[in-house]
């Protein structure tokens, strides 16, 4: 499946935090519209902006890409809207759940921009409200203090570790969301311009890019906490607030929790840099991502009409001047802010999209259960990428693409 190649000109801008007050919904909606989406502040910002027009429920989840496909798959769709990206679209999409939304745009969406149009075989199929990416977030006060640069590569990551670890301003040097390690290797792999297949779907990753991909991610986690594979996205932010860690490939997007002088120690003294690459004159070793919107296919079109207005009501440019900080806005009206320096200079530096895909989609199964026999010492890495190659190529056959 392809995605609009535009997206990545539009990371010109992305983070949202907690949403203030939003202007009044242009009208009356009285057709109920039920909402399905991730739980973190833009989506809050979003649905909030929605609910104003009356009848819109929402049903905020870290568990909602489950939910959520079930929930398409009923007769009728216990959801009229779901949040998605690059990826949990994949899912909806090849299991035939998803409205085409051509006919809906041509007819309410005249104000949406062109890069915010996901098409999928030609059809529109999603409408993509903000972009995100993991870049470097680091102490700066550690970093001037004991003269370290901000790392371009991950070599230059490594050493500011190991200054950082001797003299000792934090418990752990590092930290990530590694919770998701299967990301965390896409990540560098991709840094490395690495390619996953062969002939759209032979996996192809057992090569010396893979290699010291995996080997770059072991080293890592010398500097960090041991319990780095339960670490998500909250964890590595309450790392930051309570000063035990000095730098982490971070989601722009939850850039401002980290400036909140309500919730932060260290309030003022996290500055945000580019993804450094694996090594000089390659990719930054981060993704881009799309959040937004898609309609279910198990509804009537009078309700599928109504959760298209909701949603441009929730995406529009009073609720994104309202709540700018919250995400890297790909709508009308977002104004960058230094919180999304780093997912800028990320995308500038030529950071390539999430390459979402059925076949990419058993990959990072197949990643996820075999990744950690590395890290935890029990394989080297030709002989874990062995193990991931096998798993895919079981899960490619069932699925029939081998």
């Amino acid at each position: 499946m392809k995605t609009t190649r535009p997206l990545l000109a539009a990371l010109a801008a992305l983070l949202l935090a907690s949403a203030p007050a939003i202007a009044g919904c242009a009208f009356e909606n009285k057709v109920p519209v039920k909402v399905s989406a991730a739980a973190f502040p833009a989506w809050k910002a979003v649905t909030s902006a929605m609910a104003e027009c009356g009848n819109v429920q929402s049903e905020l989840s870290q568990e909602f890409q489950d939910k959520q496909a079930a929930g398409f798959a009923a007769r009728p769709s216990l959801y009229h809207i779901g949040g998605v990206a690059n990826s949990s679209l994949v899912q909806l999409v090849n299991q035939g759940l998803v409205h085409p939304l051509d006919d809906l745009v041509a007819r309410f969406g005249q104000k949406l921009r062109p890069n915010q149009l996901i098409r999928v075989d030609g059809k529109i199929v999603a409408i993509a409200m903000m972009a995100n990416a993991q870049h470097l977030m680091y102490r700066k006060d550690i970093f001037d203090a004991l003269g370290i640069a901000v790392p371009e590569t991950y070599e230059d990551l490594l050493a500011a570790a190991d200054r950082i670890q001797k003299a000792n301003p934090v418990k752990y040097p590092f930290g990530g969301t590694w919770k998701t390690t299967w990301l965390e290797f896409v990540n560098v792999y991709m840094g490395y311009v690495g390619e996953f297949f062969t002939d759209r779907v032979q996996p192809a990753i057992n090569n010396p890019k893979g290699i010291a991909a995996l080997e770059m991610l072991r080293k890592l986690t010398a500097y960090m906490d041991p319990e780095y594979l339960v670490s998500d996205a909250t964890y590595v932010q309450q790392q930051f607030q309570q000063g035990r860690i000095a730098m982490a490939n971070y989601w722009a997007s939850r850039a401002a929790a980290l400036d909140d002088p309500k919730e932060l120690q260290v309030v003022g003294k996290v500055a945000m840099a580019a993804a450094p690459a694996p090594e000089k004159g390659l990719l930054p070793a981060s993704t881009l991502w799309w959040d937004g919107i898609v309609i279910a296919r198990n509804i009537s079109y009078a309700e599928a009409e109504a959760a298209l207005k909701v949603t441009l009501e929730g995406m529009d440019t009073d609720m994104v001047k309202a709540s700018n900080s919250v995400a890297i806005g790909l709508i009308e009206g977002y104004a960058a802010d230094k919180l999304a320096t780093g997912a800028q200079a990320t995308a500038a530096k030529g950071a390539k999209p999430y390459p979402a895909s059925t076949q990419m989609g058993l990959m990072q199964k197949a990643i996820a259960n075999k990744l950690n026999d590395i890290l935890k010492g029990s394989k080297d890495a030709r002989t874990t990428l062995a193990d991931i190659e096998a798993d895919y190529r079981v899960q490619a056959k069932e699925a029939g693409l081998l």
